[in-house]
């Protein structure tokens, strides 16, 4: 079954806040809560949803430092690297992307001195050819 407008709207309120009360959800809407209810049940059978997550405030790591790392891949490393980058719990996110770099990681760590850690051990691993850094200075929004 394809994808509603309305399936759409809904997965942006959930992307915003998975917890909110399917009440809410409804009158933000304009739909009734059984309706609502049945579509997120009718998304999570098909695989649309395939899980709910966990948004740590701005003030739980008031002061953490967060980066992209950009990472160039040797030819036939791709699966060892994500291994082992997938091991490395300061490594909040992965994504594979086009351009002259392989991958994206989000390293969030409590300071700067583990930041300069964590890319030395991220080129450190075998298959890796480079990584350049960007510090985030702030996010406008997230979903």
């Amino acid at each position: 079954m394809p994808i509603t407008p309305t399936d759409q709207q809904l997965l942006s309120l959930l992307r915003e806040n998975a917890r909110a009360p399917t009440a809410e959800l409804a009158r933000r809407l304009g739909l009734s809560r059984t309706t609502v209810q049945s579509r997120i049940e009718r998304l999570e059978r098909q695989g649309l949803i395939t899980g709910y997550t966990v948004r740590v405030s701005d003030e739980a790591e008031r002061g953490h430092i967060r980066a992209h790392i950009m990472i160039t891949v040797l030819p036939r490393q791709m699966a060892a690297v994500v291994r082992a980058l997938h091991a490395m719990p300061q490594v909040r996110t992965l994504h594979s992307v086009s351009g002259p770099f392989d991958l994206v990681a989000l390293g969030v760590v409590p300071g700067i001195g583990e930041m300069d850690e964590l890319t030395d051990r991220i080129g450190a691993i075998e298959g890796v050819e480079r990584t350049t850094s960007s510090i985030i200075l702030s996010a406008k929004f997230e979903r």
